[in-house]
């Protein structure tokens, strides 16, 4: 479908990307995976047309469509959130104003015979099959069902959308592209503002998605349930491997040592026939062996190892003083802001050593909480307090706000640090692979990820007993994330951490907060745990809604019988919901078959018949279809 030949960008004597090639057939699952600075995105832009390869070429079939999620993109204000979702099926109500107006001009012609009568036909089934296309969920009810699934609540949606978060707008950009129905999809790491279960809806979404994904995330549990197929950029290279990221991350390790043995096997036999030569030159009974062995070598097809980048954080927290016992304690907490309540009647304890992560939808009061923590923020009631003998390091969501952006690398750090770290400046930031030139850079130059890792070099400075980190991965690269996952991991002190990656927080917390319709619930154990119990308990609230009261028993027993009286309710149930689906079915069969008969007269209409009166019982006829197609949707999804 869409081909990458032989391109090269650079950018003077840099080059990002050197002569790649590579092909994104229809319905490819692609991960795009290297670290931050790679060329991901400068590929996607490739793609795009946004950005022109150097040499080389970029070719896509005419009329194929994609949809394309940048890191940074411009948001639209000024329409509610339905309204600006909606905006993609302009083209929908335009085509239906078309229809009308061309149906309205056939009912006063009468030069059945004219090209121009046969021209106005062919536009209206044209028009015609490309709304039957469209047909089934109304525009309303699709945006509905993607916008609940991005994470939006239903009083939300007739909100202004400059009354959201850039991470909520980043959701209605997402919506808008899914909507469109593109044949490609390009993200760029598209969970960096989705919470947990959004994450989830979003898999499902992309795992059925018909057409082809090329995919840049850092969230390796995410690649590995979506992509079939990975594509690494490693110093201007590419290397292709039809697996997701976890086997691609093996058949990588297992290709290069593969490479390794062969190529010192290699240079053995080469050092053993090089001895040989300079050994029997210049003896005539050696001659023919000698040259037989000269003209093996200039044949010989020689190994390379593939280059690799082994260029890596190195990151180890400082020793943690002790703490008191308890480091956080709210109590009855009631916490937002005057317009807003967030949360309340919460009950938090944190202690010494625990690492505790903050999860849950966006909004619901995580960085909330964390300002409360920081005590930048006082609850409207409760009780708030820090343990004994409690120091904070805080790594904040929004480090392009904290950091100066006219600052140096270096100025960054040596503006804080005080005594004898001062000293250490520069062996810090090269730990965090700031080396070089690379830490005269002005802050407005740096990446997203060249920002976290500046911002998580701030946290070095001083021996902190106690993290607060909000979204500490967002733009970090998988291999870097590792590294910090195992720095946390060793940290003897305390870990509050808002993330909403899965695989990062797994083996990494022992107690979860979850932020949910404004109170906080505790979860003892980890993200694994705390994910298997939440889809049972989404379970057994359906359940629970579909019982009816049962007088109290033994347990087993109640238990039984709860079991039994929801099986039977179920099965009544979904005996109605079939029956209504069948009689649906054949009224769609009907409707659609009288569509039919319009079209066809009104293709080839006579003097006696009512052109306005066919075409009004048409769009009525489409209206009553997409009404019961949407039932119809709605009560196989239930029925599955």
């Amino acid at each position: 479908m869409i081909s990458v030949s032989n391109v090269t960008v650079a950018y003077g004597s840099f080059v990002l990307l050197d002569g790649i090639n590579f092909h994104i057939s229809e319905q490819d699952k692609i991960g795009l995976v290297g670290k931050n600075g790679a060329g991901k995105s400068t590929l996607m832009k490739l793609i795009t047309g946004e950005q022109s390869p150097t040499t080389g070429s970029v070719e896509k079939p005419t009329g194929v469509k994609i949809g394309y999620l940048p890191q940074v993109m411009e948001h639209h204000k000024g329409h509610s959130v339905m309204k600006e979702v909606l905006s993609v099926f302009d083209h929908i109500h335009s085509m239906e104003g078309e229809l009308h107006r061309i149906t309205e001009e056939l009912s006063n012609r009468t030069d059945y015979e004219s090209s121009e009568y046969a021209s106005l036909i062919e536009r209206l089934n044209e028009i015609n099959d490309t709304l039957a296309l469209e047909s089934g969920l109304s525009p309303e009810a699709r945006a509905q069902k993607v916008l609940f699934g991005l994470g939006f609540k239903a009083d939300e949606l007739d909100r202004n959308t400059e009354t959201f978060s850039q991470g909520w707008n980043m959701r209605i950009e997402l919506a808008k592209i899914l909507l469109s129905a593109p044949d490609v999809l390009l993200l760029d790491e598209p969970t960096n503002h989705l919470d947990i279960e959004s994450i989830e809806w979003f898999e499902d979404y992309l795992k059925n998605f018909r057409g082809s994904v090329l995919l840049v995330s850092h969230d390796r549990k995410f690649l590995d349930n979506v992509t079939t197929r990975t594509v690494e950029i490693m110093l201007g290279h590419i290397h292709d491997y039809k697996v997701p990221y976890s086997q691609y991350v093996m058949l990588r390790a297992e290709r290069l040592a593969q490479q390794t043995a062969a190529y010192e096997n290699q240079q053995r036999m080469i050092e053993k026939t090089e001895d040989f030569i300079n050994r029997f030159r210049y003896k005539p009974t050696k001659s023919n062996q000698v040259q037989s062995r000269i003209k093996a070598l200039e044949k010989l097809d020689r190994i390379e190892i593939d280059e690799s980048d082994n260029s890596k954080l190195s990151l180890k927290f400082p020793p943690a003083e002790r703490s008191g016992d308890v480091v956080f304690k709210g109590v009855d907490l009631k916490v937002g802001y005057p317009q807003k309540v967030v949360f309340s009647d919460a009950q938090i304890e944190i202690k010494r050593g625990e690492k505790v992560a903050l999860i849950g939808r966006n909004g619901e009061g995580k960085t909330t909480l964390m300002r409360v923590i920081m005590r930048e923020l006082d609850p409207i009631s409760g009780e708030a307090r820090l343990g004994h003998n409690v120091h904070i390091g805080y790594y904040a969501q929004n480090q392009e706000d904290i950091l100066d952006p006219a600052e140096t690398v270096f100025g960054t750090l040596d503006r804080i640090a005080v005594g004898d770290i001062r000293t250490k400046l520069r062996d810090i930031l090269g730990a965090f692979l700031f080396k070089g030139e690379d830490i005269d850079k002005r802050v407005s130059v740096l990446s997203g990820g060249e920002r976290a890792r500046l911002g998580m070099a701030k946290l070095m400075l001083s021996p902190y007993n106690v993290l607060a980190l909000d979204e500490p991965t967002n733009h970090m690269d998988i291999r870097s994330k590792d590294v910090l996952k195992q720095a946390l991991k060793s940290f003897d002190g305390t870990l509050i951490v808002v993330s909403h990656d899965r695989d990062f927080l797994d083996g990494l917390v022992d107690k979860l907060y979850e932020f949910r319709d404004g109170k906080v619930k505790e979860h003892l154990g980890g993200v694994q745990e705390f994910l298997e119990k939440r889809k049972l308990e989404s379970l057994q609230e359906l359940e629970r809604s579909a019982q009816a009261p049962v007088q109290e028993k033994p347990a087993q027993k109640k238990e039984s019988a709860r079991e039994f009286q929801a099986q039977k309710f179920v099965s009544k149930e979904q005996r109605k919901i079939q029956n209504r689906v069948n009689f649906l079915e054949k009224e769609i069969a009907k409707r659609e078959g009288r569509m039919g008969e319009i079209e066809g007269i009104l293709a080839n209409p006579s003097e006696k018949d009512d052109i306005m009166e066919l075409t009004r019982e048409y769009l009525e006829l489409k209206r009553a279809l997409d009404a019961d197609t949407d039932e119809w949707t709605t009560l196989m999804e239930q029925l599955d």
